[in-house]
């Protein structure tokens, strides 16, 4: 460990917080206020419970963490689906990001994110850089990031992880599920990936929040079965590319590969436009290689909040090979779905993205120019937002 630890001033552990030192990746009790579904341990203090979840492994906790940082919006979303949205003292970039959860929650009755007074954890212009002290600033009782991404941070290693585990508090989060890639050496052997709905389980444990989890699940799962019985016939389905715009230039995503940054396109079993190149981060598409690939349907990643959708489709008609894309003389370029889903917003994706794809199966998607979520009628409605909304705050247990 590096030496320097023994010169930093380590904060006031909480009360409840039992347990001498914890080992990098396990042991540490954590939590002090109980569970909002009637499922924490026993009220004596002396009974504690478990959650477990790669590359973490096991964490002791009390009860359910009230102090929590948060780097991506999919764990934001969990916490506030599990009546801990309030726990949250962080966002790994601006806060304004969180404006992709108010899009949704503006459709639940008394559904909220409060952005205002959270710390943001990256302070890089360029590259991603985290500062260590801002761990001991914030002293949660949880990190809800996977402790493999934050060893990719500059200037962080697998030491730091273990100082800020036993000094702070634990990690507990899982990264690379996202598109199954591989993480940072130390964490290489023997990681795990997970669907968006075994991680959103695992999270519900941690906040003893199971019964909500059980019914959202429900929700979901009833969604993807309504969807998938009334899909057509594969020969049907129309070509979707996936990109993000810039700077006259494309940058593609596949839509049907594993990970839950495609839990709202795969279960669709919508024809990938670029299924036959080699896509990566890296790559990138000009006018006249996207006319090559000329899908049916283009999604813009990231439609809410971060993209003017209505300026995107604006500018591609009126560029000179733009215009000739299908997607753009057709009227079929839409928002698409932010990839760092979590379980509240994997439900409006799933119904949005079914609705851009198959209009003639579930309704039209309404024209969307920005702003919340649009508002669908009831009787077009793939899934309860009343049911929800319940689930999340409670009334419904």
């Amino acid at each position: 460990m590096d030496p320097s630890v023994t010169t930093r001033k380590v904060p006031t552990r909480r009360e409840c917080l039992k347990g001498g030192s914890a080992l990098f990746g396990g042991g540490l009790l954590a939590g002090c206020l109980g569970g909002s579904d009637g499922s924490t341990p026993a009220d004596d203090g002396d009974q504690s419970y478990e959650a477990t979840m790669s590359p973490v492994g096991t964490v002791e906790f009390t009860e359910p963490p009230t102090n929590v940082m948060v780097y991506n919006l999919l764990y934001a979303d969990m916490a506030v689906a599990y009546g801990y949205g309030d726990a949250i003292n962080s966002l790994g970039f601006s806060t304004e990001v969180g404006k992709a959860l108010d899009s949704f929650y503006d459709r639940l009755d008394g559904v909220s994110f409060e952005r205002e007074g959270l710390t943001q954890l990256n302070t890089g212009s360029g590259g991603i850089s985290v500062d260590i002290e801002l761990f001991y600033d914030l002293d949660s009782d949880l990190h809800l990031v996977d402790p493999a991404l934050v060893v990719s941070f500059d200037g962080w290693n697998s030491d730091d992880i273990e100082e800020i585990t036993e000094y702070i508090a634990p990690f507990f989060g899982n990264n690379y599920s996202r598109r199954h890639t591989e993480p940072p050496e130390p964490y290489r052997d023997g990681y795990e990936y997970y669907t968006l709905w075994e991680i959103s389980e695992k999270v519900a444990e941690v906040f003893q929040a199971q019964q909500r989890y059980e019914a959202l699940a429900s929700i979901h799962d009833d969604l993807i079965d309504e969807i998938q019985s009334n899909l057509p016939p594969e020969e049907e389905r129309p070509t979707v590319g996936s990109v993000i715009y810039m700077d006259e230039t494309f940058y593609p995503a596949k839509i049907n590969t594993p990970g839950f940054a495609n839990a709202h396109t795969r279960p669709l079993g919508a024809t990938d436009a670029f299924a036959e190149g080699d896509v990566s981060y890296e790559s990138a598409y000009d006018f006249e290689t996207m006319l090559e690939v000329d899908p049916d349907y283009i999604l813009h990643r990231y439609g809410y909040s971060y993209y003017d959708i209505t300026a995107i489709r604006d500018e591609l008609a009126d560029h000179q090979v733009g215009q000739q894309l299908s997607a753009v003389e057709n009227d079929r370029v839409y928002t698409g779905g932010n990839p760092l889903q979590g379980p509240v917003m994997n439900l409006f994706q799933l119904e949005m993205t079914a609705k851009q794809l198959y209009p003639e199966q579930f309704g039209e998607w309404p024209t969307y120019t920005g702003g919340p979520y649009p508002d669908i009628p009831d009787d077009e409605q793939l899934f309860d937002r009343q049911r929800v909304a319940d689930i999340i705050t409670g009334s419904s247990q």
